[in-house]
């Protein structure tokens, strides 16, 4: 294929792509087609963080070994405890607590899967360990082979997997070019038909700039462009997806979670020394109004698990520098487990239980 090199406005690129040519609108609060969660009047969203003696609902080290290093922040030598306490609190309302066993039962013989990036990883491992914390005495496997993580139940025939795919586009190698992200291309999209529950999910890669930029060139059709803003691309990637989904899913047989924007407090190492969650409203976060009108715009149906604002409030829930990998690194985008990837579970519960 001959590749012609771009370094031209964003509006110019865009003029010959007709399904990027018709502008999103960003419709009014709540928006047309995105499934809420409100349950009898009340936003499972618009809440806080309190103080709960009943949490945390597992212990990573002595529950689940196969949690991974950099999330046990007890086991990496946080000295707090108070951000194990937290659980989430609707206003209007209490989120159900999570029945691990009931889970199970509901789900007997489906497969679960995330499709998404390391937070991604981060709600994975947090279900599986509700999980096994429930039913102790029952026998699990987990395998990794190549991008798929694979936990099952046997005795349940229920597996909760986690396959690795940051850009949910197609992201390729090129002998001479290096790595392109291929913004209006899917073609792993086959390994996401064969489950009963997926939950989706693609945000902090596109904001990697440097160094941690995992891609060289940015290409739409047959043109490579070596600057893009970031959310511009994040929303054609954003299109791409919700297109694949509306072509490929049959509601009646799938049932489509976005798992919605974990905030990240990696700015300044904003998380440092952090023991108690923020309060009170937060500023729009980047990225947000992007998801939420790329899912008003589809023809099936999506549940958008919108997570911003609980992690936006949760400064004090990342592993800083508890990770495991020494004191010079300082994480302030995953978060610790037992901690808020559990609430984000109890409200993916709490939907399923609805139905």
């Amino acid at each position: 294929m001959a590749f012609t090199f771009w370094l031209v406005p964003l509006a110019s690129l865009l003029a010959s792509y007709t399904f990027v040519l018709a502008a999103v609108e960003i419709p009014p609060s709540p928006y047309k087609n995105v499934i809420q969660n409100k349950q009898e009047g009340c936003d499972l969203y618009d809440g806080k963080w309190v103080i709960d003696e009943f949490y945390p609902l597992y212990n990573a080290s002595s529950d689940c070994p196969f949690i991974g290093k950099g999330f046990d922040c007890l086991r990496n030598g946080r000295p707090d405890k108070n951000y194990l306490n937290y659980r989430w609190k609707p206003n209007a309302c209490d989120l159900p607590r999570f029945d691990g066993e009931k889970f199970l039962e509901k789900n007997k013989g489906k497969k679960t899967m995330f499709v998404g990036d390391s937070i991604s990883n981060n709600m994975w491992q947090s279900l599986t360990c509700l999980l096994h914390k429930a039913v102790p005495n029952t026998k699990y496997t987990l395998t990794t082979h190549s991008l798929l993580s694979v936990f099952s139940f046997p005795e349940y025939e229920a597996s909760i997997m986690w396959l690795k795919n940051g850009f949910l586009v197609d992201l390729i190698n090129d002998k001479e070019k290096g790595r392109i992200l291929k913004l209006d291309s899917i073609s792993s999209g086959g390994q996401w038909k064969n489950v009963d529950i997926l939950i989706f999910n693609s945000y902090h890669w596109w904001t990697h700039t440097g160094r941690s930029q995992t891609w060289d060139y940015f290409q739409v059709g047959d043109k490579l462009i070596k600057e893009m803003d970031h959310m511009e691309a994040f929303k054609i990637a954003l299109t791409t997806w919700s297109k694949w989904v509306d072509s490929n899913i049959d509601p009646s047989k799938i049932r489509v979670f976005f798992q919605g924007i974990s905030a990240s407090h990696a700015y300044k190492k904003a998380c440092l020394r952090k023991t108690q969650p923020e309060d009170g409203s937060m500023a729009p976060y980047p990225g947000v109004d992007i998801l939420k009108s790329v899912i008003s715009n589809m023809t099936k149906p999506v549940e958008l698990l919108d997570i911003t604002l609980l992690t936006q409030l949760r400064i004090d829930g990342h592993p800083s520098i508890y990770t495991g990998s020494g004191p010079s690194f300082v994480d302030c985008s995953h978060w610790c487990l037992a901690g808020a990837p559990d609430s984000w579970n109890e409200i993916f519960y709490a939907t399923l239980l609805r139905d």
